[in-house]
C-alpha cells in the first residue's frame, strides 16, 4: 500500500498519513506507455502549418540567366533552381496533420503510470479540501508554502470544478489548476509536485465551505460604500448636465437679438373716401 502525506485546508500537516486507493496506485510505472503517451500529447498540439517554398513558389527566374550555348558554362534554365543560391527548398515541410491517437486503455494506463511515479517519489500529497471563500492567489501561495512546494512547477487538482481554486491559480506561473477527472499523463509528467483534494481520491465531494460572518460584513460594508459613490457620482454628474444646460440656454438668449416694436396702424376708416366721393358727385 502506499502512502502520501495528509494535509488539512489551512496546510497543517496530520499525523496520519493518507492510504492511496490500490485499485489506482499500485506501484507500477510502464515506461514505454507513458513515452506513447507525451509523444501522441505533443504531437496533437502541433498546428503543421508549416510550409516551404518550391522552385514553383519562389519568385524571380523566368527566363534563361543565359543563352544554351557559347559561353562556355554550364547550361541553366532558371536561377531559381534547387542548386541556386535564393532558389526552391527541395522536400521541405509542408502542411499536415500530425493527430496522433492512443487507445482508451492506453491513456488510462498512461495516467495511473504517472500517478505512480510521483507518489513513489514523495511528489504526491493530499489536501482534506480547498476551502477557498473567494479567489485569493495569496491564499493558494500560502498553502503550497505550508506544504513546501513553493517556487517548484505544481498540480492542483480538485475534486469536482472549484472556480475559487482555479482562479486562485491562475496568476501564479508555475501551477495549474484542474479537475481530478481531466489530468492526463502528460500534466502529472510536467508537475515537481502533485497536490491532491481528498474528495478526488475518495469519491466523497467535499462540502462548500460558508463565508465567515466578518468577511460578509466587510463586504457588505464595501457593496454599501460602493453604491453610495456611485450615486453621489450620479448625482453631481446631474448636477453638472442642468447647470451646462441652463448656462448654454442663457447664452443662447443673449445672443438672440431683441424683437423691434410693431408699427403701429393708422385707423383710417376705411368708408371715408368713398363717401366724400358720392357727396361730390351728388353736388
Amino acid at each position: 500500500m502506499i502512502e502520501a502525506p495528509h494535509y488539512s485546508a489551512a496546510g497543517a500537516r496530520r499525523e496520519s498519513a493518507f492510504a492511496l486507493p490500490a485499485d489506482v496506485f499500485d506501484g507500477a510505472a510502464n515506461e514505454p506507455v507513458l513515452h506513447t503517451a507525451v509523444r501522441a500529447y505533443l504531437n496533437n498540439q502541433r498546428q503543421g502549418t508549416h510550409q516551404t517554398k518550391t522552385r514553383s513558389f519562389v519568385s524571380g527566374g523566368n527566363q534563361k540567366p543565359w543563352k544554351q550555348k557559347g559561353t562556355g558554362r554550364a547550361r541553366q534554365g532558371s536561377t531559381r533552381a534547387p542548386h541556386w543560391r535564393g532558389g526552391g527548398i527541395v522536400f521541405g515541410p509542408q502542411p499536415r496533420d500530425y493527430t496522433t491517437d492512443v487507445p482508451r486503455k492506453v491513456r488510462q494506463l498512461a495516467r495511473r503510470s504517472a500517478l505512480n511515479a510521483r507518489a513513489r517519489e514523495t511528489g504526491l500529497h493530499v489536501v482534506e479540501r480547498f476551502s477557498f471563500a473567494a479567489p485569493k492567489t495569496r491564499e493558494l501561495a500560502t498553502l503550497l508554502g505550508k506544504l513546501g512546494i513553493d517556487g517548484r512547477k505544481v498540480l492542483v487538482l480538485t475534486a469536482v470544478h472549484n472556480a475559487n481554486v482555479y482562479l486562485s491559480g491562475r496568476n501564479l506561473p508555475n501551477v495549474e489548476v484542474m479537475r481530478y477527472a481531466d489530468a492526463s499523463a502528460y500534466d502529472i509528467l510536467w508537475s515537481d509536485a502533485v497536490v491532491v483534494e481528498e474528495g478526488a481520491l475518495t469519491g466523497v465531494i467535499p462540502e462548500i465551505t460558508e463565508e465567515p460572518e466578518s468577511r460578509k460584513t466587510a463586504k457588505a460594508a464595501r457593496v454599501a460604500t460602493a453604491a453610495k459613490a456611485s450615486k453621489a457620482a450620479k448625482a453631481a454628474k446631474s448636477a453638472k448636465r442642468g447647470a451646462a444646460k441652463s448656462a448654454k440656454t442663457a447664452k443662447a438668449a443673449a445672443r438672440k437679438p431683441a424683437k423691434k416694436p410693431a408699427a403701429k396702424k393708422s385707423a383710417k376708416a376705411p368708408g371715408k373716401k368713398s363717401t366724400a366721393r358720392k357727396k361730390k358727385g351728388d353736388a
